[in-house]
């Protein structure tokens, strides 16, 4: 099997790949970062045992992150649009365990009843159906996602390219090759992914209304909107972390 292109480049990576295979394969496309900070006491007591809050400069941050899942499908198997092709928004914040940073998702909405199933059935994730639209014109992107009152809607525009390096807020809060879970029996799980260095730009942006933060203690926003075109990842199994 041909390598998948996301391989092709490791050495930025927090600690070695998995020895196993990846699992699944997927583009990530249209991203948009944008982050609030947070009441880091009120946070760290939302989270499962044995996940700890991943601060910057002492805060916590919380991120809602709308973007477009193109190509998901199992290693080997092929990829119908109609299935494999869908829209995404989550709502997340920055987690680290035994030196292994990672996100930690407090919901996950997309409009495919598939992807809902095998997600929560096979990493353990709050995956929602939810009712998503989005659109390109001219480089400008809107995006609008409605699961009964949990509403985003919002236009955001990519600008110059950055060099998110070294301990910066951009490379801190998007470069993590990891991601947390707990299973219904109460189990803690960290599923890795990989990809290559994230392509970022800033990024302008208007939101008509957002209510995925509602019943959080949030801070300011976050000045940094971060943006990136594509990228490809491979996924891997869930592995018990507890």
């Amino acid at each position: 099997m041909k390598q998948h292109p996301s391989l092709e480049c490791t050495e930025h990576r927090p600690w070695p790949l998995p020895e196993k295979n990846w699992r699944w394969r997927q583009q990530w496309q249209n991203l948009v970062f944008i982050h609030w900070s947070i009441d880091k006491d009120w946070l760290q007591k939302q989270l499962p045992s044995g996940l700890e809050l991943d601060l910057y400069d002492g805060r916590a941050w919380v991120g809602v992150v709308p973007f477009s899942m193109k190509g998901v499908t199992l290693r080997g198997c092929p990829a119908p649009r109609f299935l494999c092709d869908f829209p995404e928004i989550n709502l997340r914040t920055y987690v680290t365990r035994n030196g292994k940073k990672g996100v930690w998702f407090f919901s996950l909405d997309v409009p495919n009843a598939l992807a809902v199933w095998a997600a929560r059935t096979f990493f353990h994730l709050p995956y929602y159906n939810a009712r998503i639209k989005t659109t390109e014109h001219e480089h400008q992107i809107n995006y609008h996602s409605v699961r009964n009152e949990v509403e985003f809607d919002g236009t955001y525009i990519p600008e110059k390219f950055i060099d998110a390096t070294g301990n910066s807020f951009e490379s801190w809060s998007t470069e993590r090759y990891c991601l947390y879970s707990v299973s219904s029996q109460g189990r803690l799980f960290r599923g890795d992914i990989h990809h290559k260095r994230w392509p970022l730009q800033s990024a302008s942006i208007e939101i008509r209304k957002n209510t995925f933060l509602n019943d959080m203690p949030i801070g300011d926003m976050h000045p940094s909107v971060l943006f990136s075109r594509s990228i490809d990842v491979v996924v891997y199994d869930l592995v018990r972390d507890d």
